[in-house]
């Protein structure tokens, strides 16, 4: 990620934390209504990334094209978007992206636990191929694709939820199902002032073992933490601890792993 991106994301944050309460589900889908017009047509992706070309006239484009499209409080975000520099078109079209994602996530009531739902999901889907296969596949139709989704989820999880999974079915920008959804979990939780710690151990950990392992992962890294846990038999023992680009590996299978290898050299 460049610099430019880097300040595009922080003043796209600071636009959507002022307009407060009037963001609701209605702002995150038409920010996700506005990233697949985008990234659709390389002519507007281009005209919209062009940093010197002038503001004015990037934001008279977002007006023509999207004024009687989005809600006005998308607008406002989509105009803050459009208004700074991004490092490239991709990374323009990943912030619009995440622009909804965070706009959905703060218009969920507080007992709404976002990342949890799609953090399932994907492990629901990570654990049948077909399902997987059914929702990537390039030969699939959008509509079908969409109706499984709603088929699965529909009055099972968050409003908030169901539009983000739907979204990333019809935009997956070349990304794995799972991928997509870990990444849209990790946004969610940053939006609620949160990170996800996933946890993989070759046996279930008791809740209070996750407690403890919750407390003792807060206050390494000063924030708030959402344990998301794997079961994988193959680690033997102990655990692997993921979050963000941090791992922390404690399990049996690679302490023998790392033995194998010195013995080796």
């Amino acid at each position: 990620m460049g610099s430019a991106t880097r300040e595009a994301l922080a003043s796209s944050r600071d636009a959507l934390a002022a307009l407060g309460s009037s963001v609701d589900l209605a702002t995150g889908e038409s920010l996700f209504t506005a990233g697949r017009v985008v990234g659709d047509s390389s002519q507007l992706r281009s005209a919209l990334a062009d940093s010197s070309s002038d503001e004015k006239a990037r934001l008279a484009l977002v007006e023509r094209v999207f004024s009687s499209a989005l809600t006005p409080s998308a607008l406002a975000l989509l105009k803050a978007a459009a208004s700074v520099r991004w490092s490239s078109q991709d990374d323009l079209l990943a912030g619009i992206e995440e622009l909804g994602l965070r706009a959905t996530a703060a218009s969920a009531p507080r007992n709404v636990l976002i990342e949890a739902e799609l953090f399932a999901f994907a492990a629901a889907v990570s654990s049948d191929a077909g399902l997987e296969l059914a929702l990537t596949s390039k030969l699939g139709r959008a509509d079908a694709k969409l109706d499984l989704v709603n088929a699965l989820l529909a009055d099972k999880v968050s409003p908030q939820t169901l539009a983000i999974v739907r979204h990333l079915v019809r935009q997956p920008r070349g990304r794995r199902i799972g991928q997509l959804l870990r990444h849209a979990a990790s946004v969610v939780a940053d939006q609620s002032g949160t990170s996800i710690a996933t946890v993989t151990s070759a046996t279930e950990l008791a809740p209070a073992q996750l407690e403890r392992l919750n407390k003792s992962l807060a206050a390494r890294y000063g924030r708030e933490l959402t344990i998301n846990q794997i079961v994988d038999p193959g680690l033997v023992g102990g655990v692997r601890v993921q979050i963000g680009d941090d791992v922390i590996d404690g399990s049996i299978a690679t302490r023998l792993k790392d033995l194998r290898l010195q013995l080796a050299g």
